[in-house]
């Protein structure tokens, strides 16, 4: 987990305890994959040949369409450690460093943006909740303002990815990561607020007082009615550099770890969603 640097002195408008709003990443804030979005990037430097490309498209396509299960998620997991293992760091890092905000910059939700302003003029805290990697949510967390991240990493041995998670922020693991973070500044997570679109996050969305769901899938769609949690549709993806002014981002240039890997996700996505057809 890595903090960042609150835009104001950290104070809060009331006496109580600080409020966090947990936020998701991938369709949630952004309109697509944060990790799968890099494709091209890793094509054009060599790590990813063209039908690993050509199969994260596809899984790109299908991740806008539906949701993975839990079963399904695992694979992926599974699949994107074992195909990173050996990489370069210091290669991956500078591609994230050289692509990260052309590709991510016009994906962000114009509907989250102005969500994430609102819980800043509340005082709030906005902490943000992914399984990508930490090198890809820590940068966009920072053009967002967002206070705190939590996100996956993979274990690194001298310079190469070891193909082991150090931690997956995933599932019940999000909750962990919560519970941390709201002992060490001292949330009450009664009194928070969470976002996501996946079932998956369940977990997540239930720990705290003030759940909503953002683009939910089927079945979070259905459960989000029988518990009476409130729904909103993102729908306008804009520019960050249209809404936000420019910041560095040093942490690109200091981590790459798991998102790198989840590009080439893609092809396992590709093969399970083909043997399920069949």
């Amino acid at each position: 987990m890595t903090a960042f640097r609150p835009a104001d002195d950290g104070s809060h408008p009331s006496t109580g305890a600080p409020i966090a709003a947990f936020f998701d990443l991938d369709k949630t804030i952004i309109a697509k994959s944060s990790s799968l979005a890099f494709s091209r990037p890793f094509f054009d430097q060599g790590l990813i040949n063209r039908r690993s490309v050509l199969k994260s498209s596809y899984a790109q396509f299908m991740f806008l369409l539906s949701a993975a299960d839990h079963d399904q998620v695992e694979r992926l997991r599974k699949h994107v450690t074992e195909m990173c293992t050996g990489w370069d760091v210091e290669q991956v890092t500078s591609i994230v460093r050289e692509t990260l905000h052309d590709i991510v910059n016009p994906l962000v939700f114009s509907e989250a943006a102005d969500l994430i302003a609102g819980h800043k003029a509340r005082g709030h805290d906005v902490v943000i909740v992914s399984a990508s990697g930490a090198e890809i949510v820590e940068p966009i967390g920072e053009m967002l303002g967002a206070d705190y991240s939590m996100a996956s990493r993979m274990k690194v041995v001298d310079g190469k990815y070891a193909g082991v998670m150090d931690f997956y922020c995933y599932g019940e693991e999000k909750v962990v990561a919560m519970n941390d973070i709201a002992r060490s500044v001292g949330y009450d997570l009664s009194q928070c607020f969470a976002y996501s679109d996946s079932i998956t996050d369940l977990p997540m969305l239930s720990a705290v007082g003030h759940p909503t769901v953002i683009n939910p899938d089927r079945n979070l769609r259905r459960e989000a009615g029988e518990r009476g949690w409130p729904m909103l549709s993102f729908t306008k993806p804009v520019s960050l550099r249209d809404r936000l002014p420019a910041t560095p981002s040093p942490t690109v240039t200091a981590s790459a770890a798991v998102g790198l890997s989840a590009v080439v996700a893609g092809a396992l996505t590709y093969t399970i969603l083909q043997r399920k057809r069949h």
